[in-house]
């Protein structure tokens, strides 16, 4: 009787336990957790303070700016044409401004020979001549991808074209070498070739062109080649003005030559050249797609030499099988 009245106390007493860790779950933790919550709340900030989609943006932009490759579409337009000017018959706008601040000069040289009508040739002279030596190197002047690597034997001779951000394409002619390949993008002054006499061509140059959807711009327009800069950071292409020069200075030009020449010396006039010329072989025949300036550049001599040596002129048409005299 006792052994229950004990049984009863402790059923009591458990009972009581739970009823009071029901009222402690029902009414003290809510409340605590409640208060914790409210107090975590006060404490955070609106997210939208502290990121803005804009400023990481720019920021991710900005971090990547030296990295980036331009956009695609401008590799749309005529990209697949094999020829110097791939926007034939698409409308040009009159006037475009035109960033040229991130530009490299493609060869230290000094102008040889100037745009414009040519009356020997009765033709427009569509670029400038720069100085350079066979083997000098030739660099890309804006960054940009190569849309041609070609060979034209009664003109360009071996060329590069560039297409670039800033909507100009420029092209380097008479090369002896080519440095990149079609679709390879480069930096403002990377290598793209090496410069040579190939083509129609009469002693070493490069043979540079700065063209805006086709129009051939004189690139003295953009560049001022006697201080190797550009005349102002924007250019602005104008249909009416794009042939004309801006300060051009026949008398500065002069000057820079002979600061040229004085630390370029010819390769000519050198020890290794002499040697080059000594073991040069004394007779060369012609293979079928043979030019007077492949054979030239071949050979190590000019399409001067060749022609005075062999009784030729520049239009002499060459049979394979045919010997020339090299020496």
């Amino acid at each position: 009787m006792r052994f229950c009245n004990i049984n009863k106390f402790v059923i009591l007493a458990a009972t009581g336990l739970l009823s009071m860790s029901a009222v402690a779950q029902s009414f003290k933790l809510p409340k605590a957790h409640n208060a914790e919550h409210q107090d975590l709340i006060a404490k955070q900030e609106n997210i939208g303070n502290q990121i803005s989609v804009q400023e990481t943006k720019a920021f991710v932009d900005n971090l990547f700016k030296e990295e980036e490759e331009p956009e695609l579409d401008i590799y749309t337009e005529g990209w697949e044409s094999k020829r110097v000017n791939a926007y034939a018959g698409m409308d040009v706008p009159d006037t475009k401004v035109i960033d040229v601040s991130n530009f490299a000069m493609p060869t230290p040289g000094y102008v040889t020979s100037p745009y414009g009508y040519r009356p020997r040739f009765k033709r427009v002279h569509k670029g400038i001549d720069l100085k350079l030596q066979t083997g000098d190197t030739v660099r890309a002047a804006f960054d940009g991808r190569v849309r041609l690597t070609n060979f034209e034997r009664k003109g360009y001779g071996y060329y590069v074209i560039l297409r670039h951000p800033n909507g100009l394409e420029t092209v380097y002619g008479h090369l002896s070498k080519f440095l990149v390949k079609p679709d390879q993008y480069v930096k403002a002054g990377e290598p793209i070739a090496l410069g040579g006499n190939t083509g129609r061509s009469f002693g070493s140059h490069l043979h540079f062109e700065t063209r805006f959807m086709g129009y051939p711009i004189n690139p003295a327009a953009i560049f001022d080649f006697a201080n190797q800069t550009v005349h102002t950071d924007e250019y602005t292409f104008d249909k009416k003005t794009y042939t004309q020069p801006r300060n051009f200075d026949p008398g500065a030009n002069s000057q820079y030559a002979k600061e040229y020449l004085a630390a370029n010396p010819p390769k000519a006039a050198s020890k290794s050249s002499s040697k080059a010329a000594a073991s040069r072989p004394s007779t060369y025949t012609v293979k079928r797609g043979d030019s007077l300036s492949r054979i030239a550049s071949r050979t190590g001599i000019t399409v001067r030499q060749l022609c005075k040596l062999n009784g030729l002129t520049t239009k002499s048409k060459l049979t394979p099988g045919t010997k020339l005299r090299l020496k």
